[in-house]
């Protein structure tokens, strides 16, 4: 069977056309559409969920779950510098929910996923084409820790990238799957695609991969370039610069996942050191029981609010769907918080709206928009209530008192 016409068919790296031939090995992480029956190597491309690694202990399979909607504060760090390096004003970035600066240095902190996320959508706007494969260039080997020297655990590629997905926590949230995909010559590194469609953030994307890509060249000390780039995101105007990062003209949009395949890549020795790599799982094992989440759900329930907001939907079913609960569920704990829906939508509403008038030249009746309101009317009023002044008096004032300040919830 021709290179060519394997690559036409997809045979081993989608799901969406049926396989003539079944992979030879397959290695899913969190969430995959795929369904692993433990103690075999195939997989039936059913479209089921799965838990994480069903080759994993219980007790990491628990902690897993416990650390859903959450990534390592250290994580951030480089995303935050970045963005502050390309022009997105630092309170801006104070403003969003959960993304406290003053917890990047800490190994065993974890903050809401949903924070990082939005400071991922500032960068892809301000910063353009270009910006995600840029943060990885940036990225230096043991910038994120202990799971940077995972891509050399083990004696070949293959094995050692199996290590990097079974503690992908220790980088992202557990929910950001990926799969290790063995099909004779042909080695695929599959990212699993985003829940919702407005969650395809096309720089996240791009640096995704773009690091991969980097990690695998440092631990194999090999120049690798895969034989083709698919990517979910829609075609942009020009991609040259993705040219340049990952070394060919194979790329792929709209893809239903974001993968890299190679030839005869799986089996490439790494620069492992046996005795280092032992040091290097057991320091990630204990990381991974040793994690505890910064946040109240308060904070997480804000997020969702203003990540539907983003979207121009703030309807309660909406938020309940983003964080997998029913709309019940948050109207009862609201009341046991002695809270209410409409509180806590207002709270969300007024600190973007400071945010956005004190940090942004957008006009107001844009700011009404990104809020949820209908008109201008309806924000002018709503900001009168709030500080007794129209938003555009605001603006102004704000403009003459000097530094920004964070904005202190609306009195009710």
């Amino acid at each position: 069977m021709s290179l060519e016409y394997r690559l036409q068919r997809g045979i081993g790296a989608d799901a969406e056309e049926p396989m003539r031939q079944r992979p030879s090995d397959v290695w899913f992480s969190r969430a995959f559409p795929a369904h692993i029956r433990p103690g075999r190597r195939r997989v039936d491309t059913a479209n089921q969920p799965v838990g994480t690694l069903v080759r994993l202990g219980n007790r990491l399979h628990i902690l897993r779950r416990m650390f859903e909607g959450t990534v390592p504060a250290r994580t951030a760090a480089p995303i935050y510098s970045t963005a502050v390096r390309i022009g997105v004003p630092r309170d801006l970035l104070h403003g969003i929910p959960g993304l406290n600066v003053g917890l990047f240095g800490e190994e065993l902190i974890r903050i809401p996923s949903g924070a990082v996320w939005q400071a991922w959508q500032l960068i892809d706007e301000i910063g353009g084409a270009g910006v995600g494969p840029a943060i990885s260039v940036a990225t230096e080997r043991g910038c994120f820790g202990v799971w940077d020297y995972l891509f050399s655990n083990g004696p070949t590629l293959a094995e050692s990238l199996r290590t990097v997905h079974e503690f992908r926590p220790l980088v992202a949230s557990p929910a950001a799957g990926a799969a290790i995909i063995v099909d004779g010559g042909l080695f695929t590194i599959r990212e699993t695609v985003a829940l919702l469609p407005e969650a395809i953030i096309p720089a996240r994307e791009e640096f995704t991969l773009a690091l991969m890509l980097r990690r695998v060249r440092e631990a194999t000390g090999v120049h690798l370039v895969p034989i083709r780039v698919r990517l979910t995101q829609a075609a942009p105007r020009t991609h040259e610069h993705l040219v340049d990062v990952f070394g060919t003209r194979r790329i792929e949009f709209g893809a239903p996942y974001a993968e890299m395949s190679f030839l005869d890549a799986a089996n490439l020795p790494t620069d492992c050191n046996p005795h280092q790599a032992r040091i290097h799982r057991h320091y990630a094992e204990m990381l991974m029981s040793s994690f505890r989440v910064a946040e109240d759900w308060s904070s997480t329930l804000r997020i969702a609010i203003h990540e539907s907001m983003l979207h121009g939907d703030t309807d309660l079913r909406t938020v309940a769907d983003r964080l997998a609960v029913a709309p019940r569920t948050i109207q009862r704990r609201l009341q046991e918080q002695g809270t209410t829906w409409r509180d806590e939508l207002e709270t969300v509403r007024y600190e973007h709206a400071v945010n956005l008038l004190r940090n942004t030249d957008l006009p107001i009746s844009s700011v009404a928009a990104r809020l949820g309101y209908s008109d201008v009317r309806t924000l002018r009023r709503a900001f009168i209530r709030w500080k007794g002044l129209p938003p555009s008096v605001f603006r102004q004032a704000d403009a003459s008192t000097g530094p920004t300040r964070q904005p202190k919830p609306p009195v009710r």
